[in-house]
Parts: C-alpha cells; sequence; structure tokens
C-alpha cells in the first residue's frame, strides 16, 4: 500500500460513517470551532423560511441579493456595482436540481478524497529560493481547447497564478479550475511550497503558515518571465492566508489585477484553537504527518520530530513545528502575530472576492469565522456568501466543475472590463483637459501679443539681455 493508502482508506471509512453521524455532525457544523449564535436569532433553516434570505440576513447592511440564494456583502462603490452586474447575470448562480451531492459533508469530502481523475499537463519548474530553499511552479500547458478564448483585447494570455490548501494536497477542484482557465484563455500555474506536493525539501526550513516571503519571489519570477501579461490569483482553503499575507504586506506593488478565495480560513488563529469536528481534524492531521515523515531526518536538526509525530490536534502539530523548534523557540502569540493574514489587510490594494458557504463544516458558521466588518468597510474586500457548498466543495452535477470557478473567471473578466472602461475615461478626461489647456494657453498668448500695453521693448528684452 503506498503511504498515502493509510490516509485514504481512513477518510473513506469517515465517509460511510456520516450516513449514520449525519444529525450529529450538522450540529457539530453548527457549532464548529466554538461558534455561537447572535441572541435571538434561530438556526439557519428557520432564518431561510422566514423571508428567504438565508443566513446573510444576520450580517446587516451592505449586502445584495443574487441568484440561487446567495449574497454579495460589500462596501458600496462603482466596482462593487459593476460585479454586482455580472454576478446576476452569471448562469453559474441560477439555481439547480438539488442532488445526492447538495449536504455539507459529501460535498467536502467528495473534494477532498476522491482521486482527481485524468488532469491537465503540468511543466514543472523549480525556484531557488534566496537560502537556497526550493518551491514548484507548476505551469499547465494541456490540453488546449481548439476554441480557446482569450482574456483581454491584446491577445496576451493572462496569468493565472493557483495557491493549494496548506496542506499541500493538490484537490479535484484546483486541477478543474486549472482546466478551465486554460480553455478561457488564462495561463495558469499552480504554487507549491517547500516541500509539498514532491517539492524537495533542500533546506531544513517548511513555510509558516501566514509566511509571503517565498511567494513573493515566486511571483517575482513570474512577471520577469511574463512582464506584460496580468496577473490573477486564487487560493483555496487554508491557502488563503498566505495570499492575504501577500497582498497586505505589498500593497500596491503586488502586481496583481484581482484575487479571489474560495473558502478562506480568515480568524486563523482562533480556527486553530477551537479545533475542527474530529473527521477533518484527524484527517488533514494524518495527512500532514504522511507527507512530512520522509524529511524526519532533516527535520530532526530543527525540530522535536518524535513530539511533532505524535500530536493530536493541527494546533499542537503547527506550534511543534514552528514555535518550539530547537534554534530560535519563539511563543503562540508570536507566531501569530507574524502570521495573521489580516494584519496587514487595511494595506492590500486588490480587489478579493471571497466565495463562502454557511454551511462550512471546517470553518465553522459565517457569523463568528467571517469578519464581516472587514468587507463593510474595506472597498476592496467582497464576499459571495452562498447558503450551500460546503468546504470548497461548490459542486454541482456530476458532469459539471464547481460553479464557484464559474464566478471566478467571470469576476477577474468583470474587473478587466471595469479597469479597461475607467483607463479609457482616465484617458478621455486628461486628453481634454490637455486640450482645454492648450487652447487657453493659446489665447493667453494671442491676447499678450495684441495688447495695447506691449511694447517691442518689454517682447525682445531677452535680446538686449543677451547682447549687453
Amino acid at each position: 500500500m503506498p503511504p498515502w493508502g493509510a490516509a485514504l482508506a481512513l477518510l473513506l471509512a469517515a465517509i460511510a460513517l456520516l450516513g449514520l453521524l449525519a444529525p450529529r455532525l450538522r450540529r457539530l457544523g453548527r457549532r464548529a470551532v466554538g461558534a455561537w449564535t447572535l441572541p435571538g436569532a434561530g438556526g439557519p433553516d428557520d432564518e431561510e423560511e422566514a423571508d428567504g434570505g438565508g443566513p446573510a440576513d444576520q450580517f446587516g447592511h451592505g449586502r445584495e441579493a443574487l441568484p440561487g440564494g446567495c449574497r454579495l456583502i460589500c462596501k458600496p462603490s462603482a466596482l462593487a456595482q459593476c460585479l454586482l452586474r455580472a454576478l446576476r447575470r452569471s448562469a453559474a448562480l441560477e439555481p439547480g436540481p438539488r442532488s445526492w451531492l447538495s449536504g455539507p459533508h459529501l460535498q467536502t469530502l467528495c473534494h477532498f478524497v476522491l482521486p482527481a481523475g485524468p488532469g491537465p499537463e503540468l511543466a514543472r519548474e523549480y525556484l531557488q529560493l534566496a537560502d537556497n530553499g526550493l518551491v514548484a511552479l507548476d505551469w499547465v500547458v494541456g490540453p488546449c481547447a481548439r476554441g480557446r478564448r482569450v482574456t483581454n483585447a491584446g491577445g496576451l494570455p493572462a496569468v493565472l497564478l493557483v495557491i493549494p490548501n496548506a496542506w499541500g494536497r493538490l484537490t479535484r477542484n484546483v486541477l478543474g479550475l486549472c482546466l478551465l482557465a486554460l480553455e478561457r484563455g488564462y495561463y495558469p500555474v499552480i504554487f507549491h511550497r517547500r516541500g509539498h506536493h514532491g517539492c524537495p525539501l533542500a533546506s531544513p526550513r517548511l513555510q509558516p503558515f501566514g509566511d509571503p516571503s517565498d511567494l513573493k519571489e515566486a511571483v517575482t519570477y513570474i512577471r520577469f518571465r511574463h512582464p506584460a501579461a496580468p496577473l490573477f490569483a486564487v487560493s483555496e482553503g487554508s491557502g488563503s492566508a498566505l495570499l492575504l499575507s501577500y497582498l497586505g504586506e505589498c500593497g500596491s506593488s503586488s502586481y496583481m489585477t484581482g484575487a479571489a478565495c474560495i473558502s478562506p480560513v480568515l480568524r486563523c488563529r482562533e480556527w486553530f484553537e477551537a479545533g475542527l469536528p474530529w473527521p477533518y481534524e484527524r484527517g488533514f492531521l494524518l495527512h500532514q504527518k504522511i507527507a512530512l515523515s520522509r524529511y524526519t531526518t532533516a527535520l530532526e536538526d530543527t525540530v522535536d520530530t518524535h513530539k511533532l509525530f505524535r500530536s493530536r490536534s493541527l494546533r499542537e502539530f503547527e506550534e511543534t513545528l514552528f514555535c518550539h523548534t530547537k534554534s530560535f523557540p519563539i511563543s503562540w502569540d508570536a507566531y501569530w502575530d507574524h502570521n495573521d493574514p489580516l494584519r496587514d489587510v487595511d494595506e492590500a490594494a486588490v480587489p478579493v472576492l471571497c466565495i463562502c458557504s454557511a454551511d462550512d463544516p471546517v470553518c465553522g458558521p459565517p457569523d463568528h469565522f467571517l469578519p464581516t466588518e472587514l468587507f463593510h468597510s474595506n472597498p476592496y474586500f467582497f464576499l459571495l456568501l452562498s447558503r450551500h457548498g460546503g468546504h470548497c466543495g461548490f459542486l454541482r452535477q456530476e458532469s459539471l466543475p464547481a460553479w464557484s470557478h464559474e464566478v471566478i473567471l467571470e469576476y477577474f473578466r468583470a474587473l478587466t472590463d471595469f479597469f479597461r472602461t475607467e483607463e479609457r475615461m482616465k484617458g478621455l478626461s486628461k486628453h481634454r483637459g490637455s486640450f482645454l489647456g492648450g487652447r487657453r494657453r493659446w489665447g493667453t498668448l494671442q491676447k499678450r501679443e495684441v495688447s495695447p500695453s506691449s511694447s517691442l521693448d518689454e517682447i525682445f528684452s531677452w535680446k538686449r539681455s543677451y547682447t549687453r
């Protein structure tokens, strides 16, 4: 049996138990990771029956209704109106027939457990970093569809940077997004952290949860290879901490046109401390242990590997790996001071669309683990909240890709059109201003030349000064 076979067998057994434990898991999902309910508020089902608004109604002002029971929560702006128009026209949000995939746990486990199937053709590059570490870039090079579209008027394909979850697992939805983006005219590239997905661990250092230093070097390299192409980014699940940290630290120098996060973990410290429902906690923890087991010898000098592989929770694993190091130990508080993805969120200068589900069993209910004040106050952040979808699932019928993929690519197209229109309007305004300014200056010069108070001595005084 391959090394990942034990994890797959365990998770498949968890799927079999879900049918028996569905009522209990549903209650755990609503109370997951320390969630609480607003005083006087009923459950999600009660809210949907009350006014048809769904769980998003408890978020107050700044929400807009969309097809399929979704809500867009954001600060009013011209960009928000443009995005709202695009989403209202989106066929991906149209409600479809309910199927056996509608349950949140099935949506989540089908996404993480089922084999990815035939994926795209990848061309791998290893990028050596400043400290001699390695990260991997998988460029999606095929299969190329005949009717491939272009993403901008110039015909140059936009680069789509895809960041998988923090555990390093390349899921079926990530590969499906890459295939769909390639068909729509993008050039997708998947970023793999140190030691993830076959990337060698060249130095005994792993990337912390929200440290964007490796991603900065990767984006610089991508920008060097494609200097004139627009750059978009998509992250999945816990990988959103890396993308948001990068956008916050780089600000207006991020080189990106737009970004999207699928089921992001935004309040990461509370997420680690409260824990997950046991099937997900054990599954994610086992996957990490198996992935790092091949580097046991390389990590012995930096961390207590015996304690690391005996960890019983994600928090204990993360704390042992990055806080209780032998060379430079730090506290849990200090670790999150440097790795909280929202620590510099006010500096982000790129539009970010977060697609979340109200029945997410991994992140928990939205009334506790979604910082709604961020979407109400920051004009760059948009929250698309759906009633169903699980964690990173958003699956429809078996033959169709996740509807979140369609929405993300439509969002990127809306951004491109909006910025192109803004640049055109600015160009026309600037051209008109320079033209009118030229006319005013020419009129002034004409008046000065024919003014009776002007004399030849005053006009040509520079000649006398020069000849004296």
